[in-house]
Formats: structure tokens, sequence, C-alpha cells
């Protein structure tokens, strides 16, 4: 039966897109009717533990009971009452029981466990929180369904063996659609604006205090120009401070340090920009020290920038950070970090909010130096081809970018158009990963991998290999952990040689060793040389595939474990090993991005001479508005600088995105704020010309590179042709003969 004129979306019989809910005897009104256990003994009850434990929703409850395993719990069979292509939203109130519930709140989730029409089986993670025996909890979240499915059932389940779980009741419902909030009002923000009192500190030490028992003072011999990252952002090249600065002594603990309260200074949404110079005092005898500007909004902490102290030279420190909840009661800013009893010198500090669309007049013009080319198309007819009618127009730019996307996300179609019609690359999500191919020693699943290259193949869409190994210890599936160093080496020369033979040409590029700033599991087991050998051996394999070196938080300078100079010292030790790294990754996983502190991490970047890459580029923030400006603000900073060759976005579909508020599409298809921002970039990033060509037979016009289509229309008709316009900085001259 067809729901909604569209047979493609019916699961069964019985499938509703309207406001019920789908589960049957939700409140156990019927006892234990449509209900089973999983793998457990399943009980109704009134109360438990002498009338402590009553239902808070219906008159009874249900508890399993038995539970050998995580897994036990509570399930109903939901095949023919879902709907593909709908969002859903679960509502389910839960709690422990029993004598061995653990005196710490554990685990519990909802999970939508399917079998596809073609065979395959998934298991949907939909909800999760923490619960104990002390109170009703609910658990909420929502899922979607991709596929066709032949049969599908709901879960809850979570707690350790042993523990009763009690479920009040359960409701699945299609979810509704919510009004997206307006645009945030910043008509009365002040950019560029110092929201900082006495910042200069002329007026001595008014308006700053120091947190626990420092001490705090003001000296001379500080920095007397702003930090570069402030220059650029308020376009003030000459700028002088006055050279004071606060000077921090008899700091007891790390978070001791010079602060502000800023509670009232803030616009809700608007994104700060935050400056500063900091030095460091000889206490620390040569140990790197860890500076940050923290904001407490309340109970929550935000990072405003972080730097790497070396030595007791004077250190720019650049961040941002923005404010999106309701306003806050109290917020605090500080500067904090260096070791107990560990000076601390601050001058200069600015927080002010930012300018974006005076920067996106900057980043227009910078885009035309470096994405455009000059083209002359030089018309010769029988008189000479002055004054003939040229249109041009640009079918497509040759700027990779990209998306990130999904086995399970090829049987929706409308992903798929949307995939294949936006972007000219694409990443795997997890199908490429070494604890997806084999999960089990011995046991190798390329199945997905191959699925989502064909689809890829199909379209004309280059492919990134993402990625060989990862680094990070909990990103090493169990059976990996437990070999031996000899038994280690003979498995990760198995997966390199294994993935690389398989899929030789087919990877444009490979994230060789992921995440190596963060994670060392592979280097501490195999050696120092381990990861220089997996490049080599990439090399050896697939000698056209460029060898990246993929890694997070670089971007943002809020990670002293991700500096940009701690990337490029580690690039150069991999090529002074004789690794030959191609391409450096940044992952891009964003918040609140301002563009001089991005293009610094880009300008410090490219001085490696190789192609830099967003890899995984995210932005989240719960107003659509916001994070499109986000979005836009990397787009553009990575479109007009030289060295970047390409971005690749971490999806773009609700639900499928690794972080909330992050998508551009909605679960069911509609496209948001932030994608129709994607949109307009990519038609703003496409040249069209119209015009006639001059007394010399020529008509010249300026364009991004890529491909294109020209009419060249005279009085006896119309001549088309198509043509290239690639990267150079000699014009394009373009004979066309009429």
């Amino acid at each position: 039966m067809a729901i909604g004129g569209d047979a493609g979306r019916v699961v069964g019989d019985g499938a509703s897109a309207g406001d019920d809910n789908i589960i049957l005897n939700p409140e156990f009104d019927n006892g234990l009717d449509d209900w089973a256990g999983s793998g457990c003994k399943i009980e109704l009850h009134d109360s438990l533990d002498d009338g402590k434990v009553l239902p808070v929703n219906g008159k009874y409850f249900v508890a399993a009971t038995g539970r050998t395993d995580t897994w036990n719990g509570v399930q109903q069979d939901v095949t023919s009452r879902l709907q593909r292509k709908l969002l859903y939203e679960v509502a389910a109130t839960v709690r422990l029981s029993g004598a061995n519930v653990p005196s710490a709140p554990c685990d519990v989730w909802t999970t939508v466990a399917v079998q596809n029409s073609d065979g395959r089986q998934q298991y949907i993670s939909v909800a999760k929180s923490q619960a104990s025996d002390k109170e009703w909890v609910q658990l909420q979240g929502k899922f979607l369904l991709n596929s066709t499915v032949a049969k599908a059932a709901i879960y809850i389940e979570g707690p350790p063996a042993g523990v009763d779980l009690l479920l009040d009741s359960l409701v699945v419902k299609h979810a509704q659609k919510a009004t997206p909030a307006p645009a945030p009002d910043f008509e009365n923000l002040e950019y560029g604006a110092n929201i900082l009192q006495n910042s200069d500190l002329d007026d001595g030490l008014n308006g700053w205090f120091g947190l626990g028992s420092c001490a705090l003072s003001v000296h001379d011999g500080g920095p007397r120009v702003l930090p570069p990252m402030a220059q650029e952002s308020l376009a003030l090249d000459d700028e002088p401070l006055n050279g004071k600065h606060i000077h921090v002594t008899n700091r007891a603990q790390s978070w001791m340090g010079p602060a502000q309260i800023i509670t009232d200074k803030l616009t809700l949404y608007a994104t700060y920009q935050v400056s500063a110079w900091v030095r460091i005092g000889g206490q620390a005898a040569g140990a790197p020290q860890n500076i940050n500007v923290a904001v407490a909004v309340d109970s929550q902490w935000l990072n405003g920038g972080q730097v790497l102290a070396r030595d007791e030279r004077w250190y720019e420190i650049g961040g941002s950070f923005r404010v999106e909840a309701k306003p806050a009661s109290r917020v605090m800013l500080y500067v904090q970090g260096p070791d107990p009893g560990v000076d601390l010198m601050v001058a200069g500090l600015q927080v002010f909010p930012v300018d974006r669309k005076a920067r996106m007049k900057h980043l227009r013009k910078l885009t035309d130096k470096v994405r455009k080319r000059d083209v002359v198309v030089k018309v010769t007819t029988s008189s000479g081809g002055g004054g003939v009618e040229v249109r041009v127009r640009q079918v497509s730019n040759s700027f990779p970018l990209g998306a990130c996307i999904m086995r399970t996300n090829m049987d929706n179609e409308d992903y798929v158009e949307f995939f294949t019609k936006h972007f000219n690359w694409a990443v795997f999500g997890n199908e490429l990963k070494w604890y997806w191919t084999e999960p089990q020693k011995g046991q190798l699943n390329y199945a997905d991998a191959d699925d989502l290259l064909k689809l890829c193949s199909d379209h004309g869409m280059c492919v990134r290999g993402h990625c060989i190994f990862w680094e990070v210890d909990n990103a090493v599936q169990q059976w990996v952990k437990t070999l031996s160093t000899d038994e280690l080496s003979a498995a990760v020369n198995s997966r390199i040689n294994g993935l690389l033979t398989r899929y030789k040409g087919k990877f444009r590029h490979y994230d060789v060793n992921n995440e190596m700033l963060h994670g060392s599991f592979y280097q501490d087991k195999l050696g120092k040389d381990a990861r220089a050998a997996m490049f080599k051996t990439a090399s050896e394999l697939d000698p056209d595939a460029l060898l990246f070196v993929n890694d997070y938080n670089v971007e943002s300078m809020c990670d002293i474990r991700a500096t940009p100079e701690a990337y490029i010292d580690q690039i150069i030790g991999l090529q002074e090993q004789g690794a030959p790294v191609g391409g450096v990754g940044l992952q891009g996983h964003v918040s609140n991005p301002v563009g001089p502190v991005v293009r610094a991490v880009l300008d410090r970047l490219a001085v490696l001479g190789l192609p830099l890459w967003f890899t995984e580029l995210d932005v989240s923030s719960a107003n659509e508005h916001v994070r499109a400006d986000d979005l836009e603000v990397m787009l553009r900073e990575a479109y007009a600088h030289p060295a970047v060759e390409g971005v690749v976005l971490w999806g773009f579909w609700e639900l499928f995105m690794s972080r909330d508020d992050a998508h551009l599409v909605d679960a069911e298809g509609e496209v948001n704020e932030a994608g129709r921002r994607l949109l307009q970039l990519k038609r703003e990033w496409l040249t069209r010309a119209h015009g006639h060509a001059d007394d010399n037979g020529e008509f010249k016009f300026r364009g991004h590179h890529g491909a294109y289509h020209v009419d060249v229309v005279t009085p006896t008709g119309k001549i088309s042709q198509e043509f290239t316009v690639d990267k150079d900085d000699a014009p394009l001259v373009l004979n066309i003969t009429v």
C-alpha cells in the first residue's frame, strides 16, 4: 500500500506518517501483548520494592529480568509500522532495579535493529542515557530508515548483566519539523570594539582581579604592536600598544591568573576573537608551558585560544568563542595554564566581535587572484570578428569540493542525488577503516567499500582513502591490541598490502596513519620508524596516490598537542626518515571560526610546500544562520588561500553527522540555511560573461578555473565550443574561427 503517493517509501502495510505512536500497547494496558524479552524474561508490574517504584505514565511497567548480557532487554517488532525516509523521534522512560544495580549510574540505550530487503543487517543507535534505581529517566533520540526493510524491531537495552531493566512507556512518532530560529540581531553590535575594561592598563589594575591566591601587578616592557591576527581582523597595521603588561606571581595552581567579568558585554551568537601577547617566567627552567585564555560561562568552560610557550619570549595567542545558550548569569574570562610557581605575563589582551561581512569582501579580492585566470576569446570571421556576440557560461568549477558518505546512505536516493549533484570528491565515513574491513582477525569485509567506490566511479567522483591506519588507541580493534610485536608487524603488513593491492589506482589520496599528533599506538608497539615505513610501503604499492598526514584541531589554535609548529615538526621528521608525505590534511571540525586565525595557520603550514586539504570539515551551531556563516567563513578562507587544494565536508545530512547541529540538509531532505549558503557559494564560484568582441575580434574576461561552454553568435548563425580554464598566470587564448 502506498503512503503519501510514494510507493518507494513504504516498509509494509500499516506504515504511518502521522502523529500516532507506532508502538502497540505502549503503557502495557494490555499486559505484555506485542512485547517480548530480548535474551531474557519480561514481567509486568504495578509496583516494586514495597511500593517505592511506581509507574509514571500508566498503570503498569515491565521489568526485564534474568539478563546475562548488555544486549538483553525489552523489544517490540515494528516491521509493518515504519516508513522509510521519514524521521522518527523516540522517548522511552526507564530505570534500573534489583540487587545488582551498581552504585554509579550506567548506560541504557535504544536501538533499532533492521534487516534490509537485500539481506543486510543494520543496528541504529537511537538514544543513550545514564540510569539508576533512584528515579525514572527518559531516553530521547531520533532515527531514519534509508532502505526498504524486511524486518525491524526496537530494543531497550544496555545495563550490565544481572541488573533488571524497567520500562515504563515507549513512544515512537513521526518527528514534527521545528520552525528554524531567525537570524540573530547584530544591529547594535560594535564590531572590533574591545569588550574588556582597562585592557591597556592605563588605569592600573582597575577591572582586573587575580584568581586564587596569585598576585597581579602592572609593569612596562611588553610588546608595542598588536598581535598579527588582531591586526588582520581590525585592519590596523601600525596601531601601537603602550608596552604595559600584567605580571602574575605567587601562582599556587595552574588555573591562577588575571581575570575579568564580561557577563553584560556579550551578545548571544556573536563570534568573539581573542588576541593577546603572553609570556612565562624563568621559573619554568626550559619546560614548555601551556597558556590558555579560558571563558567560564556559568558551569561551562570555553576555550578562547591556546599556545605552548617553550622559552621566555612573548608569544601570540589567538582564538575565538561564542555563547549560544540563554543569557548566562556569570561569564568570566581568565588566562591560565603554566605550572604552579611559574610567573605569567599578559599584554594587549583584547576580546572583540568579528565583522564577518568585512572579511568576506577581503576574501573575494584574494579569491580573484588565486582562483581565476584571464581568458581571451579571439574570434576570426571573414570580416575580422569585431562586434560578434560572445556568451560564456561555466559548467563546473574544478576546485575539489567533496563530502563524506556511508554505505547506509546509498539506499536513500534523495541523499545520493544531493551528493552526486553538488560534490565532485568523496570520502567514506568508516567503510575503509581497518576496524571495519577486518573487525575480527582474518574476517575481511570490503563489500561496503566496494559498493561506495562503484557509486563514486559511476558518477565520475574522485575518492580519498580514509584511512589505512589510525594511530589513536581507542580506534584500534581489540584483536590487534592483543598481538605480540612480531604478530602486529605481520598484521600491519597484511593490512596495507591487502588494501592497497586491492584498490590500486582507485583512491587519489590516502590518509596513511590518522591523527599521529594525538596517538602513538603503532609507534609505541613497532618503534620510531613504523610511521615512515607505512608511508614508504604505501608509495611502493600505489605510486600514483598522494599520501597524507591527517589530524584535528590544528586549524583552531586550541590544542597544544596540535599546533601548526608541532604538525610541521612531525611532517619534516617523517620526510627526514624518507617518508613520501604528499599532502597535509586538516580535519576541520571547527567551532566559531575566525578568518584571520584560520589564515594564520594556513600561512604557517604553507611553508612546507605541500598541498593543504580540509579533509573532514564541519561546523556546528543550533542557529542555522550562524551555522551558515561559520561554513561560509571556512569555505571562503580555504578557497582564497593558494596552498589549499581541496575541501571535503564530513557529511551534510541530518543524523549522519558526527556532531549535532552540523547538518546542511534535514533528515527528510529539506535544505536548511547552511545548505543554501553552500549552494549560493557554488553559484558564486561559477563565471558567466556576455558581450561583444572588440575591433580586434577579442572578448576578454576573468573566470574561475573549470569547464566552460562558449557561444559565438554572428548574423549568419552560432558556433559553440567547450573549453577548460586551468590554473596558470598567463592568459588563456581561445581561438574560434567562424
